[in-house]
């Protein structure tokens, strides 16, 4: 199946089946995820990956009621950091002259310029842009489940405060983004059968 025909046979899943996708799939596609594009490489988020049932009923009330929070196979939250400072550019530096095997001299020059950038953003903009970073991994990861052939469902429509409560991310320095649920259509899913409905390329890509 190629990429267009992924896309096309992907929906938002309504109900999901009790099917449980195998942990290897899922850590495939997490790896898939991680593997998005991202600002200056430094990965402003994190995936927080929802197995227990007792924290998704508790989820689901702050997901107003709904159930594909409670029943699909696995619920990922996209969490993006709310806290920056040098420490994180400096980790990154670190990690590239490590898996370039370079000397830090090499990229000094680049951990400066990105310390002077983010200098000059105030709170509000970092945490803007760190959400944006983390939505784009969405994308990533919608895409890859379809050529999967894993059913999924992006949710914004979240109480997010609630869920940072829950998961104790205002302690760690990250606040909830978006979230998604993972698994397998129901049979009974009548939106599965619904024609995709997109406005033509011709009036959504201007030519310049």
């Amino acid at each position: 199946m190629n990429v267009i025909e992924a896309l096309n046979w992907r929906y938002a899943v309504r109900k999901f089946s009790d099917y449980q996708l195998s942990e290897k799939s899922v850590d495939d596609l997490l790896h898939a995820t991680l593997l998005s594009p991202t600002s200056y490489g430094l990965q402003p988020y994190r995936l927080i990956v929802i197995t227990d049932r007792g924290l998704r009923q508790q989820l689901m009330r702050a997901s107003y009621g709904q159930e594909k929070v409670l029943n699909c196979s696995h619920l990922v939250v996209f969490a993006a950091q709310t806290e920056f400072g040098d420490e994180m550019i400096e980790r990154y530096i670190d990690r590239v002259v490590e898996a370039r095997n370079i000397d830090y001299s090499e990229i000094s020059g680049l951990g400066e310029h990105m310390k002077e950038v983010f200098q000059n953003k105030n709170a509000q903009q970092k945490r803007e842009w760190a959400h944006q970073q983390a939505y784009i991994a969405l994308g990533t990861l919608l895409t890859s489940a379809a050529l999967m052939k894993i059913d999924a469902c992006p949710m914004g429509g979240i109480e997010t405060d609630i869920y940072d409560k829950f998961l104790g991310l205002n302690e760690k320095g990250m606040e909830t983004s978006v979230i998604c649920s993972l698994g397998i259509r129901h049979r009974e899913d009548q939106s599965a059968e619904l024609a995709k409905v997109r406005y033509d390329k011709s009036e959504m890509v201007l030519s310049i």
